[in-house]
């Protein structure tokens, strides 16, 4: 933090000058370090910033115009970018949906968090969010869209893990369907028009009657929101589906009401689908800033774009036709780069100076305790997460840097991976397999394996995923191969 400098020029202090200074000192105890970080642009705020964060649903690295794409248009994110900060080298908490947003959420990575998969587990009362944390703070907190970490009736409601107000899906599978028949408001089930024949137990499955596209429905609860607590701190998470598929519709699963401005391209639909839920995206995010700059506010408000892991390849999409992985190898389900290297967008106009890229290194740990350093909060331990809030500032001098990034992953024989500097590393199977080593620094799409090359540093990778892997009884390696037994004669 920096240091309150002497103001020798207002000689002997009147009492009145005593009592603001002892103001002024108290404020900058409460404000933490973000206050000092914030005047040296615009002087002391009157207030904690408001945070928006938005994670959108297995879009790729290199699905963004100013990530590379030259096919699929996103000029309200490209613009984000231009007027604030974007990363390179950010990651996801998982490769899938669950896991990747209960690093998200409590900053713990998948070797030490309660959710490792999509396996229907739900936080409990113990466990620590980022919502929590900001709302012991004074924040107003708000969700919309996809949950994923407790369905009905469990501890791991959003409502129970300190979010104020919810709209949206609780169950990644019921998220799958765009045209759900119902969506969860707080704790209730709201009705919608659309008819779902064959709805499963979770909500989950492919609508007959089209009526209601569930983005259309949830948007007016994010201009509420952002309306309502205007004159107050908030924390509002826009967890997006899209551009999800729904898994349950096969080919058919890239579900929008049109193919807008890709309509007539001469393209496959599903990646006519793919392109136009983007679109969508990005023009959704358009409409949250401009609502923002005519409410005056978006000077006192950060806004974080990324998602939640690499792009898919379900409901007839191909992520190879418009390169959604970008320069990196595999997708979603991979712990190659692909898989797991996301966006990065950070945009707070007067703080965070505009046209920036930043080649920090981390992930979603990270967002716990870099929230709760811009809120003045303590950060709960344990935390696997280090705050970047001093990149955001542009003080790299202050940062300090991970020593190693860790992940797991339970489907198909699983797999773990380590980034340690410009060093990769993937086992697979998980725990028993045999370590595959790149450079990235000349290798971004881990095509050369150099293990047998650098024994020492395979050594060295293989010991980090044994101290970051803390056994859990809920999670199982899924699919991994048993051995066949001896034939009798």
């Amino acid at each position: 933090m920096l240091q309150a400098q002497p103001r020798s020029h207002l000689g002997t202090p009147t009492l009145t000058l005593i009592v603001w200074a002892a103001a002024a000192v108290a404020a900058l105890v409460i404000w933490g370090g973000y206050c000092h970080t914030a005047a040296a642009a615009d002087g002391i705020p009157t207030r904690r910033p408001n945070i928006i964060l938005i994670v959108a649903d297995d879009l790729g690295y290199g699905d963004l115009g100013c990530y590379g794409q030259k096919a699929i248009e996103t000029p309200n994110l490209d613009r984000l970018a231009a007027q604030g900060m974007r990363f390179t080298q950010f990651y996801a908490g998982s490769t899938v949906c669950a896991p990747s947003r209960c690093v998200l959420m409590t900053g713990l990575h998948t070797g030490h968090c309660h959710i490792r998969g999509n396996g229907g587990v739900a936080l409990e009362d113990e466990h620590v969010t980022v919502a929590e944390v900001l709302k012991q703070q004074g924040y107003a907190t708000g969700l919309v869209g996809k949950w994923g970490l407790g369905n009905e009736g469990t501890t791991g409601m959003p409502t129970r893990q300190g979010f104020d107000f919810f709209f949206g899906y609780l169950n990644q599978g019921h998220a799958h369907n765009y045209y759900p028949s119902y969506l969860i408001r707080t704790e209730s089930r709201v009705k919608l028009q659309n008819v779902v024949p064959n709805e499963g137990p979770n909500g989950q499955g492919v609508s007959s009657n089209k009526a209601q596209y569930s983005p259309d429905v949830m948007y007016p609860e994010i201009g509420r929101f952002i309306d309502q607590h205007r004159d107050r701190p908030f924390f509002l998470y826009l967890a997006y589906t899209l551009p999800h598929a729904n898994n349950e519709a096969g080919q058919h699963g890239m579900e929008t009401p049109d193919y807008g401005i890709y309509a007539n391209k001469d393209w496959p639909d599903p990646i006519k689908g793919h392109a136009a839920m983007v679109s969508r995206l990005d023009y959704e995010v358009g409409l949250i800033i401009d609502q923002l700059q005519k409410l005056g506010i978006d000077r006192d408000t950060l806004v974080l774009f990324t998602s939640d892991n690499g792009p898919h390849r379900e409901g007839g999409n191909d992520p190879t036709f418009h390169d959604s992985s970008g320069p990196l190898r595999g997708i979603k389900r991979d712990l190659y780069e692909g898989g797991i290297r996301v966006p990065l967008i950070a945009s707070w106009p007067g703080h965070i100076r505009p046209g920036r890229t930043s080649d920090h290194l981390g992930y979603f740990a990270d967002v716990l305790p870099t929230l709760a350093d811009l809120a003045g909060a303590e950060v709960p331990e344990p935390c696997d997460g280090i705050s970047f809030l001093p990149t955001l500032l542009g003080r790299a001098g202050e940062q300090r840097q991970h020593d190693f990034l860790y992940w797991e992953f339970y489907e198909a024989g699983g797999a773990q991976a380590v980034r340690a500097g410009d060093w990769k590393a993937i086992r697979r199977p998980a725990f028993t397999g045999s370590i595959e080593l790149y450079n990235l620094a000349d290798d971004l799409g881990e095509q050369h394996n150099v293990a047998e090359k650098h024994p020492q540093i395979e050594a060295e990778m293989a010991r980090r995923m044994e101290q970051s892997h803390t056994p859990s009884n809920l999670w199982k390696v899924r699919g991994r191969k048993r051995p066949q037994p001896t034939a009798t004669p």
